[in-house]
């Protein structure tokens, strides 16, 4: 580490896996995780890289049953966020309770091994429900979906999260059609990015240097809505999985100075997430 996390840093997006013993994997899952990923070890990760805020984004293994996910935010009220997966018909009724066990979006998967796509006009109209309560809708797609989506996802009624830099291909360089809507979606004040996954992104491997241009230019064009995240722990990755520390080391690159790193470790997360325990 070169550089001193600024207080409040926040990983927001990771995942919790169980324990089955207390939270089973969904019958109908997309995938079931070898190991488990408990909040304990979530926590005890965060604390020793420095990360002392956190958004748990619910995992596709236990599909709409969000149990997993408010027990790691219960066990750390205040400084922990999530993201649930849900239905679209879901009832006004069961967003507030998620809301006040402080869940914050909705996320839905546009990947071919996560199941069926939902309707992107069924998500629209759930969004129409989320903006009384603040929240937002996050996207989770191959390349493709930045181009197909697009046009409709500009009908947005509340702001958009795009995962993992579109999981774009950073070996086809930055003029891809991909990476150009991508940028083209940022131009519109309600889209947000997650510079998350640039292993997931990456032809060429740690330290990925061939994935850190892109996440460079988001920062340095959209530095007001640009979030951070480790991705731990890395479900479904394809490669070696990745050092957590070196994740960490890379903000740097991706940041350079320290006005860069307090927007997209602290002052953006506080602003879509909204934490009820002050950055120190």
């Amino acid at each position: 580490m070169t550089f001193t996390l600024p207080a409040g840093a926040c990983n927001a997006h990771c995942h919790v896996f169980g324990p089955r013993d207390r939270f089973p994997y969904a019958a109908e899952a997309s995938f079931v995780p070898a190991e488990d990923a408990p909040k304990e070890t979530l926590y005890a990760l965060n604390d020793r890289l420095g990360l002392q805020r956190c958004v748990v984004v619910q995992s596709a293994c236990h599909g709409f049953d969000n149990a997993a996910t408010e027990d790691a935010l219960a066990g750390r009220p205040g400084r922990y966020r999530g993201v649930a997966l849900l239905p679209t018909e879901v009832s006004d009724a069961e967003l507030r309770r998620l809301d006040a066990a402080g869940l914050r979006g909705v996320r839905f998967n546009y990947m071919g091994h996560l199941g069926r796509a939902t309707p992107i006009d069924d998500v629209l109209a759930l969004g129409a429900r989320l903006g009384p309560l603040g929240w937002h809708l996050q996207l989770h797609g191959a390349p493709s979906m930045l181009t197909e989506l697009g046009p409709a996802l500009r009908r947005s009624p509340v702001p958009v999260v795009i995962d993992h830099i579109g999981r774009i291909d950073a070996g086809l360089g930055p003029d891809q059609p991909a990476f150009r809507a991508l940028l083209a979606l940022m131009e519109d004040q309600r889209f947000w990015v997650k510079v998350s996954g640039i292993d997931r992104i990456s032809r060429a491997g740690p330290p990925y240097a061939d994935a850190l241009p892109f996440a460079r230019t988001l920062v340095r064009e959209f530095g007001d809505r640009v979030l951070w995240g480790n991705d731990w722990p890395h479900p479904n990755h394809a490669g070696p999985v990745p050092d957590e520390a070196q994740l960490v080391a890379l903000i740097a690159q991706i940041a350079p100075d320290e006005h860069a790193r307090q927007r997209l470790l602290v002052d953006n997360p506080q602003q879509l997430y909204r934490f009820e325990e002050p950055a120190v």
